[in-house]
């Protein structure tokens, strides 16, 4: 191919910065890669494979080896290579979120309704995290069954909860806000369950030069805090903003006549907020996090000198580690 090469290892914008991080996300997270095919996602991975080598055909051009990139990328599991399940891909945020947090914001105010849809909510939830789950560190069925059932518990004691109290004391508006707080109590105890072998051992951290020099817990206690952070944050606009609209719209005759139209409502609006906040989320916090040794010695003096072992007592003064999604 003619035009100068591009590392396919490494990403395409420069993710030191915020908005590197975000237009890389909106990139990884296009949610049209969805509806492509199986077959042509496998030939993208190939492609990738052999520009790796150096031995793609000679007709390929630079934009298809970038495209190829971003199938490649927004499909297979980075530890494995696996194709991924399509609902649990990061591609799949938008559509799946917008239909469950619509459902959640549309249909809250029974007691069945909110424990149907905190169910929904949940389950895609545990396949999410599954499907983006680090392969390096393996989780047992009894382990997913346990968080999953935890994370759904949470979300339906919280709803359930939240709606009993404020049916006696707060208008009927502030029951819409119902579903957000089941949701961030739901992260709140589905992440750090799914991701507990890291809390329990440690995950890798590297030096600046990409070396794996030892296990951290802090590390995983870190980067798993900062994810329940940008899950939160990303829910957040659509499930605080979008009740406020609903008060307004349906105080419109027009509108309220249309009450068939109310959820498709919800669900395009939620649509809106979701494709400028999955990327936004995800690029709160940079993907390859750090940590000072200072702090593993202080708290985790048996990981630290495992890590003084390694290294031969040359341990930097920061680790490296991802994050996660």
């Amino acid at each position: 191919m003619a035009e100068g090469r591009i590392d396919v290892d490494k990403p395409l914008y420069d993710l030191s910065t915020f908005k590197g991080r975000f237009l890389h996300f909106a990139w990884v997270t296009d949610p049209r890669t969805c509806v492509v095919q199986d077959a042509e996602l496998y030939k993208a991975k190939t492609l990738v494979e052999q520009y790796r080598k150096g031995e793609e055909p000679k007709e390929t051009t630079l934009a298809q080896i970038k495209y190829a990139k971003k199938l490649y990328e927004s499909a297979f599991h980075p530890d494995t290579g696996d194709l991924q399940n399509v609902f649990g891909r990061m591609s799949f945020q938008v559509p799946g979120g917008m239909l469950i947090t619509g459902g959640m914001l549309q249909w809250y105010k029974t007691t069945q309704a909110v424990v149907f849809w905190q169910w929904i909510n949940q389950s895609f939830n545990a396949l999410v995290n599954y499907t983006n789950r680090n392969a390096n560190s393996p989780v047992s069925t009894t382990q997913l069954g346990v968080a999953y059932v935890s994370a759904t518990s949470s979300a339906l004691v919280t709803a359930i909860g939240y709606k009993a109290w404020l049916s006696k004391r707060a208008s009927p508006f502030f029951q819409r806000y119902v579903p957000f707080s089941a949701v961030a109590a739901a992260n709140c105890v589905n992440i750090p369950l799914m991701r507990q072998n890291e809390l329990l051992y440690g995950i890798d951290v590297q030096d600046a030069n990409g070396n794996i020099v030892g296990k951290s817990r802090l590390a995983a206690a870190k980067g798993i805090s900062q994810v329940v952070f940008s899950r939160i944050v990303m829910a957040a606009p659509g499930m605080l903003v979008l009740p406020i609209i609903m008060e307004r719209m349906e105080k419109k005759p027009w509108f309220s006549r249309l009450s068939a139209l109310h959820g498709p409502f919800q669900v395009m609006v939620c649509g809106c907020f979701l494709t400028f906040m999955v990327p936004f989320a995800c690029a709160i916090f940079p993907q390859r996090a750090c940590l000072s040794t200072t702090m593993m010695k202080r708290f985790e003096p048996e990981l630290y000198k495992e890590m003084e072992d390694n290294t031969k007592g040359n341990i930097p003064t920061t680790v490296y580690f991802n994050k996660g999604l």
